[in-house]
């Protein structure tokens, strides 16, 4: 499943800043939520990837997301970012080729091997 940023429109997973009560992946479960309206039980580490966040201010900063599977369990019609964002399902193939960013298209690449792995 991949979502639209609010500023640029392109294709990315859910992702946020970190949560430090929450951890990586309950960050990562709630941003699921916020910004897809999708809820369910966290997975593996799938990797990392590193992109550039345009911050409010206009700058960018180098940021790294680690990446969880997750199965999911409920999908909202409504959701926080609903009218913000367009959230998408597709196969990890698909996926991979709509996403800007190399490292995070390597991973989607490989999504299923890395799950079926084990992940990291």
């Amino acid at each position: 499943m991949l979502i639209t940023t609010r500023e640029t429109r392109r294709w990315m997973v859910p992702r946020g800043w970190l949560i430090k009560k929450l951890g990586p992946l309950g960050t990562g479960l709630r941003e699921a939520f916020e910004e897809a309206g999708v809820a369910g039980e966290g997975g593996p580490a799938i990797g990392s990837f590193r992109y550039l966040k345009r911050l409010r201010s206009g700058q960018s900063q180098a940021v790294r997301v680690e990446l969880f599977a997750m199965a999911v369990n409920e999908q909202a019609d409504d959701w926080p970012e609903r009218a913000e964002r367009i959230r998408e399902w597709y196969p990890h193939a698909r996926a991979a080729e709509l996403v800007e960013e190399p490292e995070l298209r390597e991973l989607l690449a490989v999504f299923p091997e890395k799950l079926a792995s084990g992940a990291d």
